[in-house]
């Protein structure tokens, strides 16, 4: 079958896939990107900080490794952790304990999130070194390890 120049063949998603599925002999790390709604910039002050890093200390289905928080946006990287839980559930639970426990209805997270299994250790250096330089990039500081919105609460060992 040929298509038109230009036309894609792969039916377009409105949404990002989602399903972490487990491989033996392999560990399971996410990296996850979650973004504010309308992708207002709340999210890097200190009392969300604080609170991110409790709500995701309680949210102990998936652990958080290395993250970096952005005024609209944050990374970070999970495994899992006890009781099981799927993935997609404990990013909506986390997302619902922060915004009851934070009490503002302006500071509202986007319905969905984006999120990919890594593959390998390059995989995992990779996306780190690009997550620690989003803030130098932004140009909101000049070295990345002066921004304060960031951080490791549990070692990701690969």
């Amino acid at each position: 079958m040929t298509l038109p120049s230009g036309e894609n063949p792969l039916p377009k998603r409105s949404h990002p896939a989602h399903g972490v599925k487990p491989r033996a002999g392999q560990p399971v790390i996410v990296y996850l990107t979650v973004c504010t709604k309308r992708r207002v910039p709340w999210l890097a002050t200190p009392e969300a900080h604080r609170l991110l890093i409790q709500t995701w200390k309680n949210a102990t289905a998936w652990l958080v490794g290395r993250y970096v928080v952005m005024p609209d946006h944050l990374h970070l990287f999970a495994e899992p952790g006890t009781p099981e839980l799927p993935f997609d559930n404990w990013v909506r639970f986390w997302k619902s304990r922060f915004t009851k426990a934070h009490g503002d209805a302006l500071h509202e997270w986007q319905v969905d999130h984006w999120d990919r299994r890594l593959r390998n250790e390059d995989s995992y250096d990779e996306k780190w070194n690009y997550v620690r330089n989003n803030p130098v990039r932004h140009k909101l500081v000049s070295r990345a390890e002066d921004w304060p919105f960031q951080g490791e609460l549990s070692p990701l060992p690969w």
